[in-house]
């Protein structure tokens, strides 16, 4: 937390409203000075938490706006320091005369990303895991992230993980007196036999936790789905159809589609990428060779693959590792069924109509799984999988070292396991990964 050279913290200010033209612009302050400034600008403090309407004042008592004003006092607020909070009309030229009186006032500045939040993690208001959730939320683009962002915000991940940690300190706690105290009476001596279980137990629930499939992930990010097939099957028709506007550039000439084209969609409730990519095909075109490389990566990297062929259900064109549906996807012309079928494929007309919202039914239907777990305590960030990794084989290595084996190398990858966990949450070595989570937040976060 940057200081002001009397080893004093800086009050930090920011926006919580975007600038412009608006009913209501929000200004929030951070810090020691908050009271000097309510009083500088807006006369009297007001009784803590508690709104009052007051006029913001410049240096030379002209009237800048008239506002409501609420100050928390700390540790009792958000981010456990004194803050102040404006409530000024959303004006452009009032809210930056505000910052430009707040710039001037000794002790302040404005608040890099995500600050508030750092400093409420640094007081102990919220924990690294909330932090992230908070994140999240402001990022939600459907109804499953918004609530899975709101759980994680509400303390699921960090109730779950510190439980572990609760627990594993406790096995430790054991294992430690039957080291330092073995020879004491009223320490047992057949301390092993009660860790094994235990521990096992736990290593159980944390391996069950990480084998989710990567839900929660999926969730978070969006599950990805990649149209493939030849030249001229309708991957880019499709793609219009489904993102209902002229994504792609659709032409009777093969290779049309050269690079990689996205659009995100909302499929009740859950987040889906679709990518349409240039047709696989050996080809001596640099270009167009190059998009077909992009396009087998795109398969790689999807959770489905909608595989289309223009004269029936096409052949696979891809090691076959990621989910494929096949599409026959001109049955216009062909006079096959559209719809989904008794064998999996679908038939569909871009042209018609004919099968599309059955495809579509059926893709919501293959995530709404993910959706209704939304409301589940999920994994959902690869760093928070990379420490319980970390646990589980901290765990593995106690089991097979055993207590009764080398009660010293036992105990220390316990304290290993626990650390692990620890640096989710943020309780041990959070100095890494400080900037990576803060940053991602807005100015006035």
């Amino acid at each position: 937390m940057t200081g002001n050279g009397s080893g004093t913290p800086d009050t930090i200010f920011a926006a919580a409203t975007p600038f412009g033209r608006s009913a209501i612009g929000v200004l929030r302050l951070s810090g020691p000075a908050c009271r000097a400034v309510c009083e500088k600008i807006a006369g009297k403090v007001p009784e803590p938490r508690r709104a009052a309407f007051r006029r913001l004042r410049d240096e030379t008592g002209e009237v800048i706006d008239e506002a409501l004003v609420l100050f928390f006092a700390g540790p009792n607020s958000e981010t456990g320091e004194d803050c102040l909070e404006l409530q000024a009309h959303g004006s452009p030229a009032v809210l930056q005369r505000l910052a430009a009186l707040l710039g001037d006032f000794p002790g302040c500045r404005p608040a890099e990303p995500g600050e508030f939040a750092q400093r409420a993690f640094l007081n102990g208001k919220v924990d690294l895991t909330a932090v992230e959730g908070l994140a999240d939320l402001v990022d939600a683009e459907t109804e499953a992230q918004r609530r899975l962002a709101v759980r994680q915000m509400g303390g699921s991940l960090r109730d779950l993980y510190e439980g572990w940690r609760t627990r594993l300190v406790e096995i430790l706690a054991l294992a430690e007196a039957g080291i330092d105290f073995v020879d004491e009476g009223d320490v047992g001596g057949d301390i092993g036999h009660t860790i094994a279980p235990i521990l096992e137990e736990l290593r159980r629930e944390i391996e069950a936790h990480l084998s989710d499939a990567r839900r929660g992930e999926r969730i978070r990010h969006g599950a990805v789905v990649t149209l493939a097939g030849s030249p001229n099957v309708g991957k880019s028709s499709l793609m219009n159809a489904l993102a209902r506007r002229e994504v792609a550039i659709v032409t009777d000439v093969p290779g049309t589609t050269r690079d990689r084209l996205e659009v995100r969609l909302d499929l009740d409730g859950m987040a889906v990428t679709v990518i349409d990519t240039a047709g696989l095909r050996e080809t001596a075109d640099v270009v167009e060779r190059e998009g077909v490389r992009r396009a087998r990566l795109a398969i790689k990297e999807a959770d489905l693959v909608l595989l289309l062929g223009a004269g029936g259900p096409p052949i696979s064109t891809h090691d076959g590792e990621v989910e494929t549906w096949r599409v026959e996807s001109k049955v216009d012309l062909t006079g096959s069924l559209p719809g989904r079928r008794d064998d999996g494929t679908f038939g569909i007309s871009v042209k018609t109509g004919d099968g599309v919202a059955d495809l579509l039914d059926a893709l919501a239907e293959r995530f709404r799984h993910d959706v209704a777990s939304s409301g589940d305590v999920l994994l959902t960030q690869a760093r928070h999988r990379r420490h319980l990794s970390e646990c589980v084989d901290a765990l593995a290595a106690a089991v097979r070292i055993g207590y009764d084996g080398e009660p010293d190398l036992f105990a220390e990858e316990l304290r290993r396991a626990a650390r692990s966990l620890g640096r989710i949450t943020g309780r041990v070595d959070v100095e890494e990964v400080l900037g990576a989570i803060f940053e991602r937040l807005c100015i006035g976060k």
